[in-house]
């Protein structure tokens, strides 16, 4: 019942509006978390029956170039306030930070749930799909789940 309802609802994603300019740098640091839970996650899940190691594997092949973008934007965004050596430091940090969040694994998605998130974000095209996942997918507590679902 829940894969039902989930699949018709992540085919919306594709529906949703271009992301303004000014939201960039927020984007690419949703991109660079969204990238590094299912990297923790799957790493957590990988000795389970759910293991999606692999389908997280295709997912950042997919979207390495989107990942890249947004790696380089947040770099660039932070070299701006820290310099080029502090904006390495500080996206190191940000991401140890963002690790350690899901290193219990995360609030409210089973390892099942996350290996058909990454098995569907890997056929999704375009960084704004990825963004709004992502912001389904980040959030403290269940809501709509667009991402579980394919298009």
């Amino acid at each position: 019942m829940l894969w039902a309802s989930i699949a018709g609802i992540v085919a919306a994603i594709g529906l949703g509006l271009a992301t303004p300019a000014h939201a960039a740098s927020g984007d690419a640091e949703k991109l660079r978390r969204l990238d590094i839970m299912l990297m923790v996650t799957g790493l957590r899940c990988r000795t389970t029956p759910d293991a999606f190691t692999d389908d997280y594997g295709n997912f950042s092949r997919k979207h390495l170039s989107e990942l890249n973008a947004a790696n380089r934007e947040l770099r660039e965004d932070l070299a701006k306030r820290h310099g080029a050596k502090g904006a390495v430091r500080a996206l190191d940090r940000m991401s140890v930070v963002m690790a350690n969040e899901y290193g219990g694994g995360h609030p409210w998605l089973s390892c099942s749930e996350l290996r058909e998130v990454a098995r569907n974000l890997s056929t999704v095209q375009g960084r704004e799909t990825l963004v709004e996942a992502a912001d389904q997918l980040l959030a403290g507590k269940r809501g709509p789940v667009f991402a579980l679902a394919s298009r």
